[in-house]
């Protein structure tokens, strides 16, 4: 988010403790500050789909979320469909992985990378 620009509760896009720890590790693990890139595209089996990525450049119109050392970016476009969101980390018998809670969703698909918005 551009400074000075202030975003509702119900506009921000937030990160839990989970997600704050695992980039941590991965950060420790590289010797190396980690930013992930989360971005919404077109796919998936509910028409909209996630995607998680490691990046090393913050681009012009993208939101960043900095907290307690760690940095998430989110393109404009995304962030529109991310309004609201909690960025998480998931650790369960099939994988661990990043999750999204997405309030802006009305329906998702079992895999959980997928969404709609009706």
């Amino acid at each position: 988010m551009p400074d000075g620009q202030a975003e509702t509760l119900e506009r921000r896009v937030t990160l839990s403790d989970s997600a704050i720890r695992r980039l941590k590790t991965l950060a420790a693990e590289q010797d190396s500050p980690v930013l992930l890139r989360v971005a919404v595209g077109g796919g998936g089996c509910s028409g909209f789909q996630y995607s998680f990525t490691f990046d090393d450049q913050v681009n012009d119109d993208d939101q960043v979320i900095s907290r307690d050392g760690v940095k998430v970016v989110i393109d404009e476009t995304s962030w529109e469909y991310l309004a609201g969101s909690e960025i998480g980390y998931r650790e369960e018998l099939i994988g661990a992985y990043f999750s999204i809670e997405n309030p802006n969703a009305t329906s998702t698909c079992g895999c959980g990378t997928s969404f709609a918005i009706f």
